[in-house]
């Protein structure tokens, strides 16, 4: 059950670090800020904790997907950059 406001703000914290620190790849960062980005801001005005425990959850499983598709991204990087790193 999630009643603090402070392990919201961590799940946050935590899918940008992923973000930030593990995508070498423009789209990639890029696509995953947008998801971020909107999703929180989609469910910032929830106020019934069933709800807000399902939008928790969902964060959740959102990062765990980001973490094993930075394990496959580093398997098998592409052989070409993309024009927005050079």
């Amino acid at each position: 059950m999630v009643s603090y406001r402070s392990e919201v703000v961590s799940i946050c914290r935590a899918l940008f670090r992923a973000r930030r620190h593990q995508y070498p790849h423009y789209n990639l960062r890029e696509y995953t800020k947008r998801r971020t980005l909107d999703g929180f801001r989609m469910n910032k005005k929830l106020t019934d904790q069933s709800k807000v425990n399902e939008a928790y959850a969902e964060a959740k499983a959102q990062l765990v997907v980001l973490e094993r598709s930075v394990k496959l991204y580093s398997l098998y990087p592409p052989k070409t950059k993309n024009i927005m790193e050079f």
